[in-house]
């Protein structure tokens, strides 16, 4: 009998909302999202997996959002809103919006997209329709303190909300009234926003669901520390008294990616005040993004066992020391608030005894990657032949890592030689389609390859360089690059190795 957690035997894609093609500078909920999804069906896949939709802030790192709860309004479609008679043409194209088709000019999208949004607001009745009271209402937990907290951001030219004046900063009751008065305007602008990112997915995904496209969604274990989530709940946090600031911070030891660890800032969740509450605000967060994906991916899923604590204000991570987690007390209430959604653990790095369990436990699927199997060891836990069960979810390669043509592309022949013979090819031309047809006959129930992979680009198109600032993020898709000839090749993989 198939596990409720187990996902359905297929393939899909990973692309992020960004790299979509459009006319002003970043992927929407627009028209190519949807061609998307057509493009999906023709190749015979099942899953689309993106990365975390909230808003961003400085590096332009979804994993590093404004908000938990929140979407990026940069997703907002533009030329929708000029169909429903918000914005005329000109509204956007007056704007610049970068000069290379296959990269994001954050900078530019930064500067105008508010400017364009702003003046649709001008033109919007939304505050009369029962669907925006509807939504206001299902979303109270967040969405009051989220506006304020941009609202005040905007206030104080755009700072941590560590840095605002302390009255704010400490949420005094006095200072939060006064606030909301004086920033009502832009209070109703951030929720003019959230309204149409939500109703724009809202029809984005049942277009999915009518074409038999299932949405795999990711968030981030952590919260960022300048965002609404910390600033509007300080308690739930390892967060000092006198100031606010973090007493430890959140990263990894040193691994592969970096000899000094990473260090990523967030702050710690104080645990015991969360099962306090019952956790509340992971029930939310859960239940939030039960209402967006069909399955959810938790980033760096190892931390509920045992999470790496780095103090406040270190310069990288191997001041650190590795804490015990909360384990099944929260894998519980996730399992209770996902209901039919189903949960895939990203279980890289050091994989204790304990996490193996918790998989094992809750049925979560873990996480293969075809790039971390070729260290030279036949018997590497992510080479498909090694694989153990089918409830694992093959990737070629994450978002972290160097495309497949990138990775293998400048290795000589020496360094090769297992991979040739695994393959069972020596012609380099050959590798890319080999480590797909390794993926795709494996036991591994689900099978994704980043969009980049499809079309077998070079590092240029890589997404994300860890513990770098600058060059992350950017990469698109330009208009018709995934056509008939990639749909053709993953229909036949789909075909010949049963992945309906």
């Amino acid at each position: 009998m198939m596990n409720s957690r187990t996902l359905e035997r297929g393939a899909g894609v990973l692309l992020p909302i960004t790299s979509l093609p459009s006319p002003y500078g970043i992927g929407t909920f627009g028209k190519a999202a949807y061609e998307f999804i057509d493009f999906l069906k023709s190749a015979g896949q099942k899953y689309w997996q993106v990365l975390p939709m909230g808003p961003t802030s400085y590096g332009d790192s979804p994993y590093q959002s404004f908000s938990a709860f929140a979407g990026n309004p940069y997703f907002i479609d533009l030329e929708t809103l000029m169909e429903e008679g918000l914005l005329e043409k000109w509204d956007a194209e007056k704007y610049f919006w970068g000069d290379r088709e296959s990269y994001v000019s954050y900078e530019d999208v930064y500067r105008n997209r508010f400017r364009v949004l702003r003046k649709a607001l001008e033109s919007s009745r939304h505050k009369e329709t029962e669907e925006f009271e509807t939504f206001r209402e299902e979303n109270a937990y967040w969405l009051e303190d989220y506006c304020l907290y941009m609202a005040c951001k905007g206030q104080f030219e755009n700072e941590s909300w560590l840095l605002w004046d302390a009255d704010i900063r400490f949420r005094e009751k006095e200072a939060l009234a006064r606030y909301r008065e004086l920033l009502k305007d832009e209070i109703e602008f951030w929720e003019f926003c959230q309204y149409h990112f939500f109703r724009q997915w809202k029809k984005l995904r049942a277009y999915a669901e009518e074409k038999g496209i299932q949405i795999i969604g990711d968030i981030p274990i952590y919260a960022a520390l300048d965002s609404a989530d910390v600033w509007s709940h300080p308690e739930l946090f390892q967060l000092d008294e006198e100031n606010l600031l973090p007493k430890f911070i959140a990263g990894v030891p040193p691994d592969a990616f970096s000899d000094t660890g990473q260090l990523w800032g967030n702050p710690l969740y104080d645990w015991d005040a969360m099962e306090k509450d019952d956790f509340v605000w992971w029930r939310r967060r859960i239940a939030s993004s039960r209402g967006l994906y069909d399955a959810l991916r938790i980033d760096h899923f190892i931390g509920i066992t045992r999470y790496y604590a780095v103090p406040g204000g270190a310069k990288d991570s191997r001041t650190g020391a590795y804490r015990e987690g909360p384990g099944t007390k929260l894998t519980d209430v996730i399992n209770e608030e996902a209901g039919e959604m189903k949960i895939i653990a990203e279980d890289l790095g050091t994989v204790t005894p304990e996490v193996r369990k918790l998989l094992k436990d809750n049925g979560y699927p873990g996480m293969k990657v075809l790039a971390f199997g070729f260290d030279g060891d036949p018997a590497n836990e992510h080479l498909p032949h090694n694989y153990r069960t089918s409830n694992c979810v093959a990737y070629g390669g994450t978002h972290d890592n160097e495309t497949l043509t990138g990775l293998f592309c400048d290795k000589s022949d020496e360094v090769l030689t297992y991979l040739f013979e695994l393959l069972g090819t020596r012609n380099r031309d050959d590798i890319v389609e080999g480590l797909f047809r390794q993926a795709y006959g494996s036991i591994a129930d689900v099978v994704v390859f980043q969009a980049q992979d499809v079309l077998g680009l070079d590092n240029s198109a890589r997404m994300n360089f860890p513990s770098t600032l600058g060059g992350n993020w950017k990469w698109r898709l330009k208009k018709g690059q995934l056509g008939q000839e990639e749909a053709g090749f993953l229909r036949f993989l789909v075909h010949v190795y049963n992945r309906y």
